[in-house]
């Protein structure tokens, strides 16, 4: 090929590879501002944790372990704490069962119907829907089915359950999206190898299929939890209470939670209240950490298992 046959396509090359570099630098920066703007805000949350327990009086044992009083340094979270993990707990097994049941269903049973499509398609318009919406369902259909069941219950249907169940919808278009695509990201000769072997289609599925697609379901586990541990406004309108001086001790009892919690206290004027807010944002970080660690590591030990 001649010379200047060469050229043109050579200019071609070099504006793509410019153009691959300008995206490149692009994303790179868009990595760099995102980080920028987390690491600002944790220096602010942290600056302010750190002042609250330069206060004399204070101390990381009374956040963990008292409940919350109209003093700052008398204040603990153990309350909301121990709500947190209730609601999370409920939370998490129903919102797992249910949307790996559903995304089953939806990639391994449907038929490619029109009611299935309809279905899909709902599910994939409730992801965007506001999460205080998903506040009013829960305060019409939970609440009012536990207020139904025992209409003499001191916490009138807005007990730990009800608010378990309602960020498990909140959550569960993401579990069900993210587990349809691990399933499906599963090699159809996996499914062909059982089906040869004369496995029943819910033995392929149950014994090959889904240990496969484990790591991709619990990743969506993790970042659908992540949400929902943060959100306040659903369970601030099913009528979680603001102030609480005891733990919940059964998933029938009135919670708090610690987003709430913490919005409680940066409302107040005083700064001292400030402070142990950002206390408490630190407090819930480290247990959304603790237990997006356990998803990881038990995501990482299914990987291993599979591929050994």
């Amino acid at each position: 090929m001649a010379a200047s046959n060469l050229t043109p396509y050579r200019r071609k090359l070099a504006k793509r590879r410019r153009s691959a570099t300008l995206f490149q630098s692009l994303c790179v920066g868009a990595v760099l501002v995102s980080l920028l703007m987390l690491a600002a805000l944790l220096y602010s949350v942290l600056s302010d944790a750190i002042g609250w327990l330069n206060l004399d009086g204070s101390s990381i044992r009374t956040l963990l372990t008292d409940i919350p009083s109209s003093k700052a340094i008398a204040s603990g979270l153990w309350p909301a704490i121990i709500g947190t993990v209730w609601v999370m707990s409920i939370c998490i097994i129903v919102s797992f069962t249910v949307g790996v049941a559903a995304a089953i269903y939806l990639e391994e049973y449907a038929g490619g119907r029109r009611i299935d499509e309809l279905i899909q398609i709902n599910i994939q318009n409730l992801a965007a829907v506001p999460s205080i919406v998903y506040g009013i369902l829960g305060l019409a259909i939970f609440v009012a089915f536990f207020v139904w069941i025992d209409p003499e219950s001191a916490a009138k249907g807005k007990n730990v359950t009800a608010a378990g169940l309602t960020l498990a919808l909140l959550i569960m278009p993401v579990v069900i999206v993210s587990s349809q695509e691990a399933i499906r990201a599963v090699p159809p000769s996996v499914r062909e190898g059982g089906y040869a072997l004369g496995a029943t289609r819910w033995q392929v599925v149950w014994r090959l299929v889904l240990p496969q697609a484990m790591p991709g379901v619990l990743t969506g586990i993790i970042l659908a939890v992540s949400r929902a541990m943060g959100e306040a406004a659903p369970l601030v309108i099913m009528g979680a209470l603001s102030f609480v001086p005891f733990a919940p001790t059964s998933p029938l009892d009135r919670f708090t939670v610690l987003p709430i919690q913490i919005y409680v206290w940066i409302s107040k004027p005083q700064e001292e209240f400030h402070m142990l807010a950002a206390a408490g944002i630190i407090v819930l970080l480290i247990l959304l950490l603790g237990m997006n660690g356990a998803a990881i590591i038990l995501r990482n030990y299914l990987q291993g298992k599979h591929r050994g």
